[in-house]
């Protein structure tokens, strides 16, 4: 029998175990000092509900299971941002590989299962990789069901072969729309320009939720986010309008890059400005020397499905599935 105990996590001394914990589920690598980043930029947790009794405000618990020798195999958190759907917490429960099926993740998720018990929460949501049977199987146990499934896509950069969609680039630019990154135009009149952009577009991606963070918290969390600068973001224009973005972000371990966002508005839809930005994201990862972009997609957003994989050349890679449980 395993021998274990689960504690709170202790920041920033657990965040160097804690980082190859997630490295085992995360298609990119994160670091401690990424952890700690993060953890930097939120504050203490403040929890309340709204006039209906659901849960709302923002939380972030951790925990870990350490071993006989102190030493860290399992990790857990669960959170909620203020922009969450009332009543739900996302959560992530990890155990190394070779400690698994010894009873350290049921532990470590009932632990998490009476927080969100205490706190009154009325939905859990973990995402799994579609290929991770046995923690799909973990789940469905425990009553979750898969609610959506969320593609990964790659593209080699080393043997990229679309030159001619470059081609979009001038097209649209051909029909009185300008392309620019933030670093042209940098400054706070611009970011809000661009955060109303994020606003109205995002109410369009299959299964989003929630409502939408206000300007200094998506600032926070998109384009202050390490790894993404103001050249990395390319924006489309219309006039003085911000109609279309894209925002690269880079993985400082793997020097590969991440499509964080892709959004036109809808009224600038089907004039190939989607492809345009894309293609200009390719041109700034290949003179980066990247060696791949990487991206997601919603199973159920045909339209950058389709500009991703059957004319970009994006290979497909094993997704997520949003797997939830219903608390009451």
């Amino acid at each position: 029998m395993s021998k274990f105990r689960i504690r709170p996590l202790r920041h920033p001394d657990d965040f160097a175990a804690v980082a190859p914990l997630l490295n085992t589920i995360w298609s990119e690598p994160t670091t401690a000092e990424r952890l700690q980043l993060d953890e930097e930029n939120i504050p203490p947790g403040k929890l309340h509900y709204n006039e209906e009794g659901e849960l709302m405000g923002w939380d972030r618990p951790k925990w870990v299971a350490e071993d006989e020798r102190g030493q860290v195999v399992a990790y857990a958190i669960a959170w909620r941002a203020p922009w969450t759907e009332p009543g739900t917490l996302s959560h992530t429960v990890v155990v190394h590989p070779e400690r698994r099926g010894q009873g350290i993740g049921s532990a470590l998720y009932d632990t998490l299962l009476q927080w969100a018990l205490e706190v009154k929460a009325s939905r859990l949501i973990d995402y799994m990789r579609e290929s991770d049977e046995r923690s799909l199987d973990f789940a469905r146990r425990r009553g979750y069901v898969q609610e959506r499934h969320t593609f990964e896509s790659v593209l080699d950069l080393a043997v990229f072969d679309g030159e001619t969609l470059f081609d979009a680039i001038q097209q649209a630019e051909q029909s009185g729309i300008r392309f620019i990154t933030l670093a042209d135009e940098p400054g706070e009149a611009s970011e809000r320009k661009l955060h109303e952009l994020y606003q109205v577009t995002h109410p369009d991606i299959p299964g989003y939720s929630g409502s939408f963070p206000w300007f200094e918290e998506w600032k926070k969390w998109t384009i202050g986010q390490a790894g993404v600068r103001p050249e990395w973001i390319h924006i489309a224009k219309d006039g003085d309008k911000y109609v279309g973005v894209v925002t690269l972000q880079q993985n400082e371990q793997t020097r590969a890059m991440y499509h964080e966002y892709t959004g036109v508005l809808p009224e600038y839809r089907g004039r190939r400005i989607a492809l345009a930005l894309k293609m200009l994201g390719v041109r700034t990862a290949r003179s980066c020397g990247v060696p791949y972009l990487r991206t997601h997609n919603d199973s159920m957003n045909g339209p950058m499905l389709r500009i991703n994989r059957d004319l970009i050349g994006f290979r497909a890679e094993p997704g997520n599935y949003k797997m939830v449980r219903e608390l009451n």
